[in-house]
């Protein structure tokens, strides 16, 4: 039996991640060409010379060069019989703030250019954008240049997850790949270059992938932040040894897991509630401002917690009219508590009365009897699961518990605002 023949890769721009890329596809057996157009770079890297510092990289390069890995001498050449084409291109900040992402575009406007017209490449923006980058700014290009993505041409977002120092091994180890791609043309491409990596590949819209970098840079750096803020809060209280006290945070059995994965704490929803949460943020926060630190990460939890109980008011506000019944489902703070206590749903239902929707009925497994007594709000409570969705013309669901995500099958037919993600 004849072997599969294998796609061939073009890379655009071989910077830091140009250059990890290409040689990560070489090393997996790929015919890999690259271009730059900085004569200085091309040149460097003919010479066997990297003009950064980036470990396991030189001894690639000198094993890969000429054998998988070829250097272009015009971009023309390099995409010329490419399957695959991979656009690592700088997007620097302007000074408002946004990416610059002109380079990126001219790169993609000159390629479509010189592309022969009877090949059906995919162009993967692997460079960092913003999200809706590719929907806005790109797409236009090839309906501009009479490409038709998805049946003449190929168009997929593949963002890239390199730490300096350790590009090697997070490109040839991926934890996971990421494939923002809107027609299977682009997105099976794409996945057949990451078959040898033998890891996790995760189909998504362009701009979710995109999405997903920007969120993740933003995490490390909030987690960074909040680190520092709270030292800061920790050297103005006096008397608190902040190694130590950060060293036994990582103790905590939920980094690893158990009981329960710290990414459960990582995912959105309608707000975070119950006892602890808000009161040791805000005491927190107090202590800070006695303190004389400005403490803009926890001012910030705390209104952003406000802010998604508005937000998801609204979206319910449009979506209906002032009459509709409308069930809640779920009151508790959390599924597997009958703890009320600042619980979301109290602001949600607060919001909801406000905004001229009051014809509410509510039901949660364990909390109806005590969110009754505490809040005393003018809403109807249904006996159980079955009554509320009979009687309800739009379910909203504000707890997780199982019952109502093994349900969500009677839900059908009319409007379901999941504020937990859960269905």
């Amino acid at each position: 039996m004849a072997r599969a023949k294998k796609s061939r890769v073009a890379v655009i721009g071989l910077g830091f991640v140009g250059l990890t890329t290409a040689l990560g596809f070489a090393r997996k057996g790929f015919v890999v060409r690259g271009f730059d157009a900085a004569e200085r770079i091309t040149q460097s890297l003919r010479a066997g010379k990297l003009l950064f510092h980036e470990p396991n990289l030189p001894e690639q390069l000198h094993a890969l060069a000429g054998k998988q890995f070829f250097i272009g001498d015009n971009l023309a050449e390099t995409v010329a019989d490419a399957d695959v084409i991979f656009f690592c291109v700088g997007t620097p900040q302007s000074r408002s703030g946004a990416a610059d992402v002109s380079y990126l575009q001219r790169a993609i406007n000159e390629t479509l250019k010189t592309l022969p017209a009877k090949r059906r490449p995919v162009l993967v923006i692997k460079s960092t954008v913003p999200p809706g980058t590719t929907a806005r700014d790109i797409v236009p290009l090839f309906a501009k240049a009479g490409w038709k993505i998805g049946r003449d041409i190929g168009l997929a977002n593949n963002p890239e997850f390199l730490r300096e120092g350790v590009a090697w091994e997070d490109f040839i180890q991926p934890d996971r790949v990421v494939i923002g791609a809107g027609d299977d043309l682009s997105f099976d491409a794409v996945a057949k270059l990451y078959e040898p990596f033998h890891t996790q590949v995760c189909r998504v819209t362009p701009s979710t992938a995109e999405f997903i970098k920007s969120v993740s840079n933003a995490l490390l750096a909030t987690l960074v932040s909040f680190a520092n803020e709270t030292s800061m809060v920790a050297d103005a209280i006096g008397d608190i040894d902040v190694k130590a006290a950060f060293q036994t945070l990582h103790l905590d059995r939920r980094w690893s897991g158990t009981p329960a994965k710290m990414t459960s704490y990582l995912f959105p929803g309608c707000g975070f509630g119950g006892y602890c949460l808000p009161k040791d943020i805000a005491a927190l926060k107090y202590s800070a401002r006695t303190a004389g630190v400005k403490a803009d990460v926890l001012h910030g939890v705390i209104a952003a917690n406000a802010a998604i109980a508005k937000h998801f008011v609204e979206k319910i506000v449009r979506a209906t009219k002032a009459g509709t019944r409308i069930g809640i489902l779920g009151l508790s703070f959390k599924p597997g508590s009958d703890d009320v206590r600042e619980t979301p749903a109290a602001r949600i239902i607060e919001l909801l009365l406000k905004s001229g929707r009051k014809n509410l009925v509510a039901f949660d497994p364990m909390s109806n009897e005590s969110y009754r007594r505490i809040y005393q709000h003018p809403i109807e409570y249904a006996g159980s699961l079955a009554e509320i969705v009979k009687q309800s013309q739009a379910i909203v669901v504000l707890t997780a518990w199982p019952e109502f995500r093994a349900a969500k099958k009677s839900f059908a037919g009319r409007p379901v605002f999941d504020g937990r993600y859960c269905l």
